[in-house]
């Protein structure tokens, strides 16, 4: 006998947590499915090297979810500058909390960090189920509910299965929803820092030929890199000694933080562009990666992933409240005329920036610097991109909102 629920969501990274989150909090009978339970505890170092920055839109969900305080307890780390410059022109740009009425523009946060509070604060909800370890074999989607079989032959069902398996979410394929979208032919190249200077709670960004460099401030007084490079030329790196990379990093940051002194575990993850074709279909829904996949020049895509999550959580909130079906089709395309446009125009801005900053014509190299240092020099426009990629913004779901 299928056992059933309101909303299932299948996986508990960031993304599909906060929803769990939301909507159990709301008295919502949700089940959230996972291959693993997180770890909730671990050695002070090394630092994870999945670090997302998450923006003040991005705080308010994690605070409405009450999982900030546990977050901030395992460690935040505040960064109130942003400064970005072009290796190939005299093009700069300086974002300066002191020009908001908030004392920081964002905080940086290992991935391990908010999934643990998340999962804290979802084990004392009531109504949230965990299930795990467990994947899903198979799902059906017709005109009354979504049933899904688990690979060890339990079945379950839901009025909305919400899928946050990430950018190659197997539940995506399952339901046949098509993606549109291509490889970068670039890597980002992921590693923990120590530097001669410190980072001063400052965001470096240096845009060089290959793709981006960024420098992400840590609690501890490290930083984060973040740093998009070719796939060859990321490979490469990858296999230097410990001695040899930093010496290639520390004559690619240009020296904006002195030495570089030691350097973690690195990874290297290729990059992509990709939308799903549709967010959702009978009785389900995609968030997070599962429907967008976007370039972290700027950092937007585990914050893009929360608006989902928060917004998917509004609207089922509110049908439950007004006694309307919670997986009905009206729902479910409101929920794709809210999210999709709002993804697509971050992703397409990152794309076209990415894009940018790879031409290596004179004269257009001229230009770039020009229009970069002409944006800092513009109170209101520097001010309108500030607000934006702080999450600031029209339209906001009611848990982003101050």
């Amino acid at each position: 006998m299928s056992k059933k629920y309101a909303v299932i969501i299948v996986g508990g990274g960031i993304v599909g947590a906060t929803a769990a989150c939301a909507l159990a909090q709301a008295g919502i009978d949700i089940a959230l499915i996972d291959a693993y339970k997180p770890p909730r505890d671990w050695p002070a170092d090394p630092v994870d090297i999945r670090v997302s920055a998450l923006t003040h839109a991005s705080q308010n969900i994690l605070q409405a979810v009450e999982a900030w305080p546990a977050m901030v307890e395992r460690g935040v780390g505040p960064y109130d500058h942003m400064h970005v410059w072009d290796a190939d022109s005299a093009g700069i740009l300086d974002f300066d909390a002191a020009d908001t009425e908030f004392s920081e523009l964002g905080h940086l946060v290992e991935n391990r960090v908010t999934v643990a509070s998340l999962w804290d604060r979802l084990e004392t909800l009531p109504d949230a189920s965990i299930i795990y370890p467990a994947k899903v074999a198979d799902i059906q989607l017709d005109s009354t509910s979504a049933h899904i079989v688990l690979d060890d032959g339990n079945t379950l069902e839901a009025d909305i299965l919400i899928a946050a398996d990430g950018r190659d979410s197997v539940l995506r394929q399952l339901a046949g929803i098509q993606t549109t979208g291509w490889e970068y032919k670039q890597d980002g190249l992921v590693a923990t820092v120590s530097t001669e200077k410190h980072h001063q709670f400052t965001a470096w960004q240096r845009f060089l030929p290959e793709g981006p460099l960024a420098f992400l401030p840590l609690k501890n007084g490290q930083c984060s890199i973040v740093w998009t490079l070719s796939h060859q030329t990321a490979q490469k790196y990858m296999a230097l000694t410990d001695e040899d990379f930093l010496q290639n990093l520390e004559h690619a940051s240009d020296g904006v933080l002195g030495e570089m002194q030691s350097v973690g575990p690195r990874g290297a993850f290729p990059l992509r562009f990709q939308y799903a074709n549709q967010y959702t279909a009978e009785h389900f829904v995609l968030i997070g990666d599962a429907a967008h996949a976007m370039h972290p020049l700027a950092g937007q895509g585990a914050n893009a992933g929360l608006l989902d999550a928060a917004a998917i959580a509004e609207l089922i909130i509110n049908a439950k409240l007004a006694g309307r079906p919670i997986g009905s089709h009206k729902l479910l395309r409101q929920y794709e005329r809210w999210r999709k446009g709002d993804n697509l125009a971050m992703m397409s801005s990152m794309d076209v920036i990415n894009k940018m900053y790879s031409v290596q014509y004179e004269g257009f190299r001229q230009l770039r610097g020009t229009g970069m240092s002409w944006v800092n020099q513009s109170g209101w426009l520097k001010n309108y991109f500030n607000r934006y990629a702080m999450g600031l913004r029209d339209d906001l779901p009611a848990f982003a909102r101050d």
